[in-house]
């Protein structure tokens, strides 16, 4: 998790990022509430045992987003880590080799580092476990197309991978059209026992329906969720381990408070929920607990 440095509204990705809310108080008091929203959720995890590597975001260069690392890199038990081709020219300053070589110093086995920013040089772009979301289990990786999610990128790194690719066209009503979903894990998260999914999004019914079968085939029971529950972030969510097995459910306080009893009672079947405050972090940067965490699946 990257502590935020100078928290912002980032203007090269509200176009396609409609969560995204401009703020009208001073950037000392936004970024304030950055870290507090920050610290309370790193520190939340840490009571469940769960291990957190903290890294400082720099003053320089600047990026408004550096709290949402999983767009631009992860790791893979094989000892690959994938670095990802960024849209906007903020986001890709991001990227830290050193951020790598603390994986590597901390007992991480890092085998091979994997660029894949080329692709930035053709306006292809594979925003990282924003634009995808990873069944590692079965080794799929769903994936829904927009501006910043690109069917060539997606499709070279499932080659190179060995995952099957289920990639849709998903959408939504902005005002008066209806825009691309920027990213997959807006609408979907896929844990070990349960899938959350926004099958009212994905453009052709009978997609929808092929994808709520392949995630039942592969062993997930399905918890649909509505619109309504999506723009408040409630597809927005990771699965977590910590030391001891115990398995964590991770999303915002917006997603809590928009599931309905049964689907809360659902999660909690197989998952503690651990729920993040961060009403700041979501409005000016779009994204929610999941863009937060960048998980580590590197063997020590």
């Amino acid at each position: 998790m990257v502590r935020p440095a100078a928290f912002g509204f980032n203007p090269e990705t509200e176009d396609s990022n409609i969560y995204q809310k401009r703020d009208d108080r001073p950037a000392r008091n936004i970024q304030c509430k950055a870290l507090l929203e920050f610290d309370c959720s790193v520190a939340k995890l840490q009571q469940k045992g769960i291990q957190v590597m903290v890294v400082e975001d720099k003053l320089e260069p600047l990026t408004t987003d550096a709290v949402f690392p999983n767009n631009w890199f992860s790791t893979h038990a094989d000892g690959k880590v994938l670095l990802y081709p960024m849209a906007s020219l903020m986001r890709r300053l991001e990227r830290r080799v050193d951020i790598i070589e603390m994986l590597s110093a901390r007992g991480y086995k890092v085998e091979e580092i994997i660029d894949l920013s080329f692709f930035e040089n053709d306006g292809q772009f594979l925003e990282g476990t924003g634009s995808m979301v990873l069944d590692r289990e079965n080794k799929v990786i769903y994936a829904c197309l927009s501006d910043r999610t690109h069917p060539l990128p997606l499709s070279y790194l499932g080659d190179m991978l060995g995952f099957e690719v289920v990639s849709f066209s998903a959408s939504q009503r902005h005002g008066d059209r209806k825009v691309p979903i920027y990213h997959t894990n807006v609408m979907m998260h896929v844990g070990s026992k349960v899938a959350v999914v926004c099958l009212d999004c994905i453009d052709q019914p009978s997609v929808a329906m092929r994808i709520k079968e392949k995630l039942q085939q592969s062993g997930k029971l399905v918890l649909p969720i509505s619109v309504h529950q999506k723009f408040a972030f409630a597809g927005n969510m990771l699965e977590l381990s910590n030391a001891d097995g115990q398995h964590f459910t991770i999303l915002s306080q917006s997603a809590f408070d928009s599931l309905k009893k049964g689907q809360k009672q659902l999660l909690e079947k197989y998952t503690e929920l651990i729920i993040f405050d961060i009403p700041t972090l979501e409005k000016l940067g779009g994204g929610s607990a999941r863009c937060m965490i960048a998980e580590i699946f590197l063997n020590r």
